[in-house]
């Protein structure tokens, strides 16, 4: 396999195959607001750890 042929089948792949990569069930806006949620939630938890008395 050369490197251009290696290169279009991870494209290939990463677009979803050939169907498109748009998913019904991925809305960006919730998938979005739930990482930033978790990384706040991950913050949050690190600072009350990391409390100097």
């Amino acid at each position: 396999m050369s490197l251009h042929s290696t290169a279009q089948s991870l494209v290939t792949l990463a677009e979803g195959g050939m169907k498109g990569g748009n998913h019904d069930s991925l809305n960006p806006f919730i998938t979005g607001g739930g990482a930033l949620f978790v990384l706040l939630l991950l913050l949050w938890i690190t600072t009350r750890f990391n409390r100097d008395h």
